[in-house]
């Protein structure tokens, strides 16, 4: 969710009133998806860089976020939807970090969609917790270093709950992940955009999701109608050789 900044900027605004109305956008967008029955949702909302910006807009940002949680808490519960958070939380001010456990503990039984908020999150960093979490089992007998591979690395990560990332929209034209679920979107459809955060309205939204629906998703394999020419193909060399 970028370009909260350039959007206040280019208002004649302050930073932190361009993330208030960022805040707006991350509402319009749980509601569509909760409505289109997406089953899961992550948004970037903080990362892990992100506390060495100036303090009084981390300042803000954790007021935002703090006023977001306590607001959206019986939206939350109505709509069925659970929250669940990753990153390296207990970095956050004791306040901040009380209310989002609080919701997570609310929604928990909540089944109709999933939103994480990655929150003092980094990909690099997950992934090196994951590695040290892996690295300390071994040490204690617990795991058997032959037995690491893909699905059990992956087990460790906590953005590998909801499963392999589908879709990464990414806004306000930037064309990078900027750490973001680095192993979770191996092979997800990356989807970039102009707009600016703020700015992402329902129908931007649609066209995101328009465009992942006409991709040919084939996770390092070859596509179908190849498929069947390597059989046809297959089929006429295997007959040359009986003949």
């Amino acid at each position: 969710m970028d370009g909260n900044g350039r959007w206040a900027q280019q208002q004649g605004l302050l930073r932190t009133l361009g993330h208030r109305e960022g805040s707006e956008s991350v509402r319009r967008a749980v509601r569509t998806c909760r409505r289109l029955g997406v089953d899961a949702l992550t948004l970037y909302a903080f990362s892990e860089q992100n506390w060495e910006r100036p303090q009084i807009e981390v300042d803000a940002l954790m007021h935002l976020l703090e006023e977001f949680l306590v607001s959206e808490r019986e939206e939350l519960l109505a709509r069925g939807i659970r929250l669940r958070s990753i990153g390296r939380r207990h970095r956050l001010p004791d306040r901040v970090r009380d209310v989002l456990e609080s919701v997570m503990q609310d929604t928990k039984d909540c089944e109709r969609m999933t939103l994480t908020l990655a929150l003092s999150y980094g990909g690099r960093e997950e992934i090196a917790d994951a590695a040290r979490e892996i690295a300390r089992r071994a040490a204690t007998g617990e795991l058997d270093p032959d037995n690491v591979d893909v699905r059990s690395f992956g087990n460790v990560l906590p953005s590998m709950e909801n499963g392999p990332v589908d879709l990464l929209i990414r806004t306000s034209g930037e064309l990078r992940l900027s750490n973001f679920l680095l192993w979770s979107t191996a092979y997800a459809e990356l989807y970039f955009t102009d707009r600016l955060w703020p700015d992402f309205a329902e129908a931007d939204l649609f066209e995101a999701i328009g465009a992942y629906q006409m991709r040919d998703r084939r996770f390092g394999r070859i596509a179908s109608a190849a498929t069947n020419e390597l059989r046809a193909l297959a089929a006429l060399v295997g007959g040359g050789l009986h003949a």
